[in-house]
């Protein structure tokens, strides 16, 4: 079985997909393949760097994350110049790993975390979708406080993402992960046994 989960930014996405694997499912990490895509050598990060210049690079040749974010997050054509330079190589990568596991062991859940599944319209590669929710206020005050972003900045971030009360509303499943983290344990529990796992 193949779940999508996703979230909003700072809504905890990271901590439920590894309360699922703990249980024992697999995980395909679309924020993980997106960094492999922009290391260098990859043919991905030099055609980021051909779009937006050698500036989106540190001194070493990596990728600059700030630099590139300060870009795309407040400027709409960029960060849809960026998707579509990512955006192919992230999703055909995710495909092939959820088929690699599923074939492997098709008894297991697999667990696909795309943060942008809904914006990115992959939510048709998902018989099932988990949503991972917490109020904006909750997802500001968390982005904020873990990424040392300003008030503006972080609605900023938050603005580029469809609204986290609209994934909600499409989600098969939510877990609600503005409470403690032994609240949000008890939910995934509770998920897992009611999908027979």
């Amino acid at each position: 079985m193949i779940m999508g989960l996703t979230g909003g930014i700072a809504s905890g996405k990271s901590t439920v997909s590894a309360l699922f694997v703990e249980k024992g499912a697999r995980l395909v990490d679309a924020d993980v393949i997106a960094r492999e895509v922009m290391l260098p050598g990859h043919p991905v990060l030099a055609a980021a760097v051909l779009h937006f210049g050698e500036g989106i690079l540190l001194p070493d040749g990596t990728l600059n994350r700030t630099r590139l974010g300060e870009i795309v997050f407040h400027d709409p054509e960029a960060r849809q110049a960026l998707n579509q330079l990512t955006h192919p190589a992230i999703r055909q990568e995710i495909k092939n790993r959820m088929n690699t596991m599923e074939q492997e062991d098709p008894q297991r859940l697999i667990i696909v975390d795309i943060p942008l599944l809904y914006e990115s319209e992959l939510d048709n590669l998902f018989g099932q979708i988990v949503v991972v929710y917490v109020p904006r206020e909750v997802q500001l005050d968390r982005l904020m406080e873990r990424n040392g972003l300003s008030l503006e900045q972080a609605q900023g971030r938050l603005d580029a993402q469809l609204d986290i009360e609209l994934k909600r509303n499409r989600a098969d499943y939510i877990i609600d992960n503005s409470g403690t983290l032994a609240q949000t344990e008890q939910q995934v529990a509770v998920l897992w046994d009611r999908l027979g796992l």
